[in-house]
């Protein structure tokens, strides 16, 4: 019995390795024989950085000085790949949630700034191609961080310039560029599908999980489409409704508006680095055991879990999942194509309980979840 762990890290509680050695747990108290195959997971997201490192050899660690997402001093690090001047960044690195606590969280008044910096420091060493993981934001500014950071300027009607934050976005009136990054290839790498702003935008979609009230949602939101008006008479572009431009509040429609950067599926890209047909063929792959912090109806607009169950559909090989929350019924479950999920969440229990005994319950669940899979297959 071959087990495939794809697992993303679970929000505030546990990282992609810390989940995998949990799942390990779990599939050898079901079977003491089952090989187990991990796949380190990101969407663009946390551990962006270690998925990439793990699947492609020659890379150089490079440690930054930069700023995190209220503007404070921290260090971080890019991964540099010296043969084909190639940097890969991860957002959450200087602009992710995590990095602030909850109290901290703010998407009025973070930026995306710090991640500017460390994409200036790439420029700076030759970088030629700049491959972004944007997932993970604790930011709703629009990329204007990021911007500024590389020379762009944002000025009010009364020409004061404005910090790059997302409570100045309905301010912007004029933008002054610096010059064109021509001799440079950006890509952005996520795979959320949403628009910048409505609905389905940043605001909506994200911004409350990132410390937004409903009315801060709905100033955040007004604001990036009032600022997309302002980037299309200003810049000439117009990528506001395209799928994925609300990824990360708004930074990768700022990527694509100032830096003419190409969205590309995190899914797709880490499958494809680590070879997942050849990985799949290679050790005869039973059943897939996936999981993230929560599934519910967004997990379908372009989430791992989603990217990596079209995949494994080509294969007819089953994928399982643990979570922390799961926020779907069984006809949900069966239209994302998952066939089995179980979560940690327990409603008898306090609501950091999960929290506390993550480790423990991912291996119990995960011992469940191949349990009631095979099971099922008993019954047919």
């Amino acid at each position: 019995m071959t087990v495939l762990l794809a697992p993303d890290s679970f929000k505030d509680c546990l990282s992609t390795d810390g989940v995998l050695q949990a799942m390990k747990q779990g599939v050898k108290f079901f079977n003491p024989k089952a090989k187990c195959i991990t796949l380190p997971a990101s969407d663009g997201g946390e551990g962006f950085l270690k998925a990439v490192a793990v699947h492609l050899k020659g890379l150089e660690e490079i440690a930054t000085n930069t700023l995190n997402p209220l503007g404070e001093p921290i260090s971080g690090k890019f991964l540099w790949h010296k043969a084909t001047n190639t940097a890969y960044i991860e957002l959450a690195q200087a602009s992710g949630i995590e990095l602030l606590s909850v109290k901290e969280r703010n998407p009025a008044i973070t930026s995306t700034f710090g991640t500017g910096i460390q994409i200036q420091k790439a420029i700076e060493k030759g970088a030629q191609k700049i491959y972004l993981g944007i997932g993970g934001s604790a930011t709703n500014d629009a990329g204007m961080g990021i911007a500024k950071a590389l020379g762009f300027n944002f000025f009010d009607a009364q020409g004061n310039e404005l910090a790059p934050i997302g409570e100045n976005l309905a301010k912007v009136v004029r933008i002054s560029r610096p010059e064109s990054f021509q001799n440079i290839q950006f890509f952005a790498i996520n795979d959320v599908l949403n628009p910048l702003f409505g609905m389905e935008g940043a605001a909506y979609t994200y911004a409350r999980q990132k410390g937004a009230n409903e009315q801060m949602i709905a100033e955040l939101d007004r604001g990036l489409a009032y600022f997309s008006e302002v980037v299309k008479n200003e810049l000439g572009c117009d990528y506001a409704t395209l799928n994925g431009s609300g990824a990360a509040g708004g930074t990768a429609y700022g990527l694509k508006s100032f830096l003419n950067a190409k969205y590309i599926s995190g899914t797709s890209f880490l499958l494809q680095l680590a070879q997942f047909d050849n990985l799949i063929k290679k050790h005869a792959v039973e059943v897939i055991i996936t999981g993230e912090g929560k599934i519910d109806g967004q997990t379908r607009y372009g989430k791992f879990i989603h990217g990596l169950i079209v995949e494994a559909t080509k294969y007819q090989i089953p994928v399982l999942a643990v979570c922390g929350k799961l926020d779907l019924d069984a006809e949900g479950l069966k239209s994302l194509g998952l066939s089995q999920a179980e979560e940690l969440y327990d409603p008898s229990k306090s609501s950091s309980y999960s929290f506390e005994n993550a480790p423990r319950l991912v291996s119990e669940k995960t011992f469940l979840v191949l349990k009631r899979h095979y099971e099922t297959l008993l019954d047919y």
